[in-house]
């Protein structure tokens, strides 16, 4: 079975070989490319994104964030401000409907002052509503991305951007899992709006088949009130299927940032001499020796206390280390567990206030000891190296 499909020029591609070979995407179809359907894994990016990569990704304002949650709040803050503010909207009504009538019958009508109202009125009604709806997507955003972003990134002019890529349009809007999820949420959207009106209007037809026989006010204010009640409704519905649609964009937002083996690997060695690298990774060796607290106190050369309130753990080893290392330090009830742990194991403890308080004071656990206190250290490692030969 074969099939002519179209390209620069007409070429016959034998389908049944590629079932065979269990290869599709091989297969170039010139206007549709079948690697749209790659994963991160089948593109060979199995590693998770670096915090590098999220935090660049964060500073040009690319983060995982649902359009649903922003609109479900910039939808559902202004109603109920709506309802809220009904009486100063009626009377704001009912004020420019007076004005109009009494100077639609007059002789000398002014169209520039009927316009000037017009505008006017109209600014001062939406007003509110806008601004409420523009602190309501500020808010939706700041929530979503934890914290204030500011990026000119994403708005910075592009070329690429101007030029229509239809190829990419049709494959997140059509063929991609993103663009059923999409389907899927308007159709349910939809379906829920039309349900919630049918019943709105059932449970209400008996006032509704009687508006005719009450004043004008009384309809509009019913009506009104029917409308509202179906915004805030479908307002809430749309914040709650914005929670599914939050987690699905975050997982396909993760998954799109995802790394191959080489890219971490030329990311490392391109940030192996950033101090902020370099911090992180000296606490993340600090939170270690922290959590194994007892296995460095037992391995060090020696304990040096205050004697009551402060110890610490020092160990050096000249074949593998630059210099003496702090290994664990401790004060009132973690100092006098690292004193047990250190008889326990035949650690030698040495008492010496003034470097005890120094080294907790201005060394953290991992770091090696700076050379102003090498002196003193040597004499006390001298100490510790003559007691172990005498019990030798």
């Amino acid at each position: 079975m074969d099939f002519f499909l179209p390209g620069k020029k007409t070429r016959r591609v034998f389908v049944r070989e590629a079932f065979e070979r269990q290869d599709l995407r091989s297969i170039d179809l010139g206007f549709f490319d079948l690697q749209w359907f790659a994963s991160a894994e089948e593109e060979g990016r199995t590693e998770k994104a670096s915090e590098h990569k999220l935090r660049k990704a964060r500073e040009e304002g690319r983060v995982a964030k649902s359009q649903e949650i922003s609109a479900a709040l910039v939808m559902l803050f202004p109603v109920i401000a709506l309802v809220i503010l009904a009486p100063w909207y009626l009377k704001k009504f009912i004020e420019i409907l007076r004005f109009f009538f009494d100077r639609c019958t007059s002789p000398e009508v002014d169209l520039g002052s009927f316009a000037y109202m017009f505008f006017r009125s109209m600014i001062t009604m939406i007003l509110p509503l806008g601004i409420i709806a523009m602190i309501s997507g500020v808010l939706a955003n700041i929530v979503q991305n934890r914290g204030f972003i500011f990026s000119t990134k994403p708005i910075s002019p592009k070329f690429s951007k101007i030029l229509p890529k239809f190829g990419e349009y049709f494959k997140k809007t059509l063929f991609s899992g993103q663009g059923a999820f999409n389907v899927l949420k308007s159709i349910v959207k939809v379906a829920f709006l039309f349900t919630m009106a049918f019943i709105l209007i059932k449970n209400d037809l008996p006032k509704l088949l009687t508006l005719s026989n009450v004043n004008m006010w009384q309809g509009i204010s019913h009506v009104a009130g029917m409308v509202a009640k179906l915004l805030i409704i479908a307002a809430v519905f749309f914040l709650v299927i914005a929670i599914p649609d939050y987690l699905v964009q975050r997982h396909q937002f993760m998954e799109s940032m995802k790394m191959s083996k080489q890219e971490v690997k030329e990311e490392y060695k391109n940030l192996e001499g950033d101090p902020f690298v370099k911090g992180r990774i000296k606490q993340y060796i600090r939170d270690l020796m922290s959590q194994n607290m007892s296995q460095h106190v037992a391995e060090a050369d020696v304990i040096i206390t205050n004697p009551t309130h402060y110890a610490i753990a020092i160990k050096y080893d000249r074949e593998i280390m630059q210099g003496p290392m702090l290994t664990a330090k401790g004060v009132d009830s973690v100092a006098h567990r690292i004193k047990e742990i250190a008889k326990e194991h035949d650690v030698e403890i040495i008492e010496n206030k003034p470097l005890a308080r120094a080294l907790y004071a201005e060394v953290q656990i991992g770091d090696i000891i700076p050379e102003a206190y090498y002196q003193v250290l040597a004499i006390i490692l001298g100490q510790v190296y003559k007691m172990r030969a005498e019990k030798v």
